[in-house]
C-alpha cells in the first residue's frame, strides 16, 4: 500500500528529469513528479522517487 507523504523540498530541488534533465514539479494529489518538457509523470512509492523512465507515465 503506498502511503500518500510529502515530498522533501530538499529533495525536490535537488533532483531533474533524467531525460531532459529539466526540472519537476511535485503534484501532491497523484504522488507524482512531472517534467513538463519531457511530457512524463514519475511515480513516488512510499515516499521514494522512482526515476525511471520506464516507470513514468506518459502525459
Amino acid at each position: 500500500m503506498t502511503m500518500n507523504t510529502e515530498l522533501d523540498p530538499r529533495l525536490l530541488s535537488l533532483l531533474v528529469c533524467p531525460l531532459t534533465k529539466g526540472p519537476l514539479t511535485y503534484d501532491r494529489h497523484t504522488q507524482e513528479l512531472i517534467s513538463p518538457r519531457a511530457k512524463l509523470a514519475f511515480p513516488i512509492r512510499d515516499g521514494i522517487p522512482i526515476m525511471l523512465p520506464e516507470e513514468a507515465r506518459s502525459l
